[in-house]
């Protein structure tokens, strides 16, 4: 066994969360509800590609006037 194991610790955050869960078993499902419209989503490889190809490179002086009508 290592040092570092604690075979039967759990802590006051983990227990809370057992017993909530134990007394509303409603809450898991609207968890993974909640995490599939914000989440879970399938990536278009293809508008990926698109979005890198058409990305600007980004001037060193964010905040720079060249380019800007004002400047000389």
């Amino acid at each position: 066994m290592s040092i570092f194991q604690r075979t039967h610790y759990q802590s006051e955050f983990s227990l809370f969360l057992d017993d909530l869960k134990a007394k509303k078993p409603e809450i898991e499902p609207g968890q993974r509800a909640g995490r599939a419209i914000w989440w879970d989503k399938q990536l278009n490889l293809a508008d990926q590609a698109d979005y890198g190809e058409a990305r600007m490179p980004q001037q060193a002086y964010v905040y720079g006037t060249s380019g800007h009508p004002n400047s000389k």
